[in-house]
């Protein structure tokens, strides 16, 4: 019985052993969005993402004009902050507000900032969505003169400024679309190109 015993021990420890050190596959997982992430103080910024070109006036190319697509979180309980500023080297920022002649964020509010152009890619229509009164109004980011071509797979530095809770710079991606389809020869790579596991 004792040999059987250290035998069943030792097994145990051989195959306990294949995972250590390792990581789990799902410990790091974030959601599947376009966009980054960054926080100042109360306020949240989420899937910050220049707008991949539709049918509009936005064309990404120099000279023309690009469209900004978050998300922005107050997670404050009691002070309302408003966006006073977008600025970057890519051209000159225009916030059409949601309300007047700010952006203003309410405890607990989230507002969506995109454009009808963007739904697909989004799956917003560029409105302010007041999570406690369920009321939408009208808030777009736009860079206009654009000083370069803004190209998918790159990432662009922009500063949002709140008058509460400070500067934060986002390195912005660009939505690469609604449509990146994958071939079947690059399917095949990614699965059979990987090493087995234990």
């Amino acid at each position: 019985m004792v040999p059987v015993a250290a035998l069943a021990a030792g097994a145990a420890i051989i195959l306990s052993g294949c995972s250590a050190g390792q990581v789990s596959q799902t410990a790091d997982q974030v959601a599947a969005i376009n966009g980054n992430t960054a926080d100042a103080g109360t306020i949240s910024l989420r899937n910050v993402h220049i707008v991949y070109p539709g049918s509009g006036p936005h064309t990404n190319t120099a000279g023309g004009q690009a469209a900004l697509a978050l998300s922005i979180i107050n997670t404050g309980e009691t002070v309302t902050d408003e966006l006073t500023g977008v600025t970057t080297d890519l051209g000159t920022v225009k916030i059409t507000p949601s309300d007047g002649d700010k952006i203003e964020i309410a405890p607990s509010e989230t507002i969506v900032v995109s454009t009808p152009a963007a739904g697909a890619e989004t799956d917003t229509t560029g409105e302010t969505i007041d999570t406690a009164a369920g009321e939408t109004k009208p808030a777009t980011i736009e860079i206009t003169g654009l000083t370069q071509n803004i190209t998918p797979g790159l990432t662009y530095n922009v500063s949002f400024d709140f008058k509460e809770n400070g500067t934060v710079q986002v390195e912005v991606p660009v939505d690469a679309g609604i449509e990146s389809p994958r071939h079947e020869s690059e399917l095949s790579q990614s699965t059979t190109g990987s090493g087995g596991g234990h």
